[in-house]
């Protein structure tokens, strides 16, 4: 018997999100001070996925590794989403740090230090994580280090095994390159669904458009939704196009988890019996939502937040 339950591995992260004028990474003053609004928020694919599964009502878990230092405040973040949180502690390296530069148009440039998260490992792993769920979704980070390939290897055979429907996000077109395309599908066929941006989706494929991409990458997984940014989403089954929404016109300020929070709204539409249109329409709108505010969070109003947390946070 399966649940209802939504359990995602993959990464938390501390994120260091510096807005700053002028185009990309051409707005730095090489050399010198270059002015901008500096905040700290906690992060991560998989962490912000969860987050905001729960933040739509999903009943959403999530097996991730934080390091020694900021994983007390980690676990409370989570917590305050309304997120079961799995963490296991490494006490020898800190949590993973992103500094992502956000320009005016609210595209990102990073830098990546994936910290403890890196060394998520099989030894992490328990069965009992699966009970009561129903849906489990892989962050492709997990698998681009050794030891969370043999995590990775060891969750997707015991959910088939258990008849858990599995999703996965191939998370970064640097980290696929370097790992290798067939390799990743090759590793992750387990999975009914897979979730890519539109440059993981032609770097996955080879394909010249997103709907020849969806459709080619269907007929291995048999399901594929490729996320458009401003331009919305679209699914395929099977080898064919099902459905497709367009953008959400809003006011774009940070970028960051837009792609989680698609993940979430379509899975947890999904988990619900949602056909393939309202569920990318679910998608599209908590997308919309996380591009209005600064981090890959949902927003919490200040007169949620804790008196005992680590760091502050700006709810910007």
């Amino acid at each position: 018997m399966t649940g209802t339950g939504l359990l995602v591995i993959g990464d938390v992260v501390t994120d260091v999100v510096a807005l700053h004028e002028g185009p990309a990474l051409a707005g730095l003053a090489v050399g010198t001070d270059t002015t901008a609004d500096i905040v700290l928020r906690p992060g991560g694919s998989g962490a912000n996925t969860a987050s905001w599964a729960a933040h739509l009502g999903a009943d959403a878990r999530i097996l991730t590794k934080v390091g020694f230092d900021t994983g007390e405040w980690h676990a409370a973040e989570l917590r305050r989403s309304g997120v079961r949180a799995h963490l296991r502690v490494d006490p020898e390296r800190p949590t993973a740090v992103v500094i992502a530069m956000v320009d005016p148009t609210g595209e990102r440039s990073m830098l990546t230090n994936r910290g403890a998260g890196g060394h998520i490992c099989a030894d992490d792993w328990d069965e009992g994580l699966l009970d009561g769920v129903g849906h489990l979704h892989l962050s492709g980070y997990t698998l681009f280090a050794e030891p969370g390939l043999q995590l990775s290897r060891l969750a997707l055979a015991e959910a088939s095994r258990r008849g858990v429907t599995i999703s996965v996000d191939p998370a970064s077109t640097g980290f696929l390159r370097s790992f290798g395309t067939e390799r990743f599908i090759r590793e992750t066929l387990a999975a009914q669904l897979v979730i890519p941006n539109l440059d993981e989706a032609l770097l996955l494929t080879g394909a010249p458009s997103a709907e020849g991409a969806a459709e080619k990458l269907s007929r291995r997984y048999g399901a594929a939704a490729v996320k458009l940014g401003s331009h919305g989403a679209l699914m395929a089954r099977e080898g064919k196009l099902t459905a497709r929404v367009p953008g959400l016109a809003t006011e774009v300020i940070d970028s960051t988890g837009a792609g989680d929070a698609f993940a979430a709204g379509l899975l947890t539409a999904l988990l619900r019996g949602a056909d393939d249109e309202a569920a990318l329409d679910t998608g599209r709108r908590a997308g919309a939502e996380a591009v209005t505010a600064v981090g890959g969070r949902p927003r919490i109003l200040a007169s949620d937040l804790g008196t005992n947390q680590l760091y502050p946070l700006n709810t910007n």
